[in-house]
């Protein structure tokens, strides 16, 4: 009977971790909006594009058959003129999908809680980055004091060398904590995991591997990491292209390729401790003989 009880139990719990995974792709083409809203914040919008600065262009993300993963893709368009950000700013140019407030509570992050990220994704040969910024990743607090200050950013910056980094801010200001030079990344289909507990007593991990072959191409980690603000409410993934328009000379048309999204919350109580639980509790449990 109570080998029953702990199976039923853990098919609880494994049900329970599937559910808490969702998963974002691209179906094919038209409807592209749609499809993403309704998995990101159903019956709500979470697309920041520039549509509203450049109305003759159309939906600045559309969907395409991609050859090399043998799958429909995302395609995210930014153009150096006329796109802005949401006709709001001028100086920079936003084109990104996200959760938000109206998502689901199981797509935003609160402390206590382990949320692993997945995504793909290609640069296009040549691709020109900003001097300034070009984030294509955020993790961003929502509430509080800090929440203009992204958490964690994938940044590519324009330089002697071209670069991507991380970036990170524990309050108002940002370190890279990690840079890798950008050109093996063009014109190259990636895929990265991000691992983090959010907390004070936080954990943080990222790779980034090669779809063709499974060579990492970038990894981080860091044990012991701040990843909450005073007064926060949740944190939000983002992912697109979000770029400074201080030397916009140095920019051109991009579009960037994305698949295969996926937000899941890993179960704070895995398998292991359920077993670890019910041995110490056939130890500690008295002999009535």
């Amino acid at each position: 009977m109570k080998s029953k009880i702990y199976l039923i139990i853990v098919l609880f719990l494994l049900s329970q971790k599937q559910i808490a995974q969702v998963l974002l792709d691209a179906n094919g083409a038209g409807n592209t909006y749609e499809q993403i809203n309704s998995v990101l914040a159903p019956g709500y919008i979470v697309i920041e594009a520039p549509d509203c600065s450049h109305t003759e262009f159309g939906r600045h993300i559309d969907e395409l058959f991609d050859t090399d993963l043998n799958t429909n893709v995302f395609r995210f368009f930014i153009h150096t003129t006329p796109d802005n950000d949401r006709c709001i700013n001028v100086d920079r140019q936003r084109n990104e999908i996200k959760t938000y407030e109206k998502s689901p509570d199981n797509l935003k992050g609160t402390s206590g809680e382990i949320v692993v990220y997945k995504w793909k994704f290609k640069l296009p040969e040549g691709f020109q980055s900003s001097s300034s910024f070009t984030h294509i990743h955020q993790l961003k607090s929502v509430g509080g004091a800090l929440e203009s200050m992204p958490m964690y950013t994938l940044t590519t910056r324009k330089g002697s060398k071209d670069k991507l980094e991380l970036r990170y801010a524990e309050t108002n200001s940002q370190i890279t904590l990690k840079d890798t030079d950008l050109t093996p990344f063009k014109g190259t289909w990636v895929e990265v995991t991000e691992t983090i507990t959010y907390g004070l007593e936080g954990t943080y991990a990222i790779e980034i591997k090669k779809v063709s072959d499974g060579t990492t191409m970038f990894n981080y980690s860091n044990n012991a990491i701040v990843n909450w603000r005073v007064g926060a409410d949740f944190v939000r993934p983002k992912w697109g292209i979000y770029r400074g328009l201080k030397s916009s000379a140095d920019l051109r048309d991009e579009t960037l390729l994305f698949a295969n999204f996926s937000i899941e919350e890993l179960n704070s109580l895995s398998i292991y401790d359920l077993k670890k639980q019910k041995k110490n509790k056939n130890i500690s449990k008295p002999n009535k003989s």
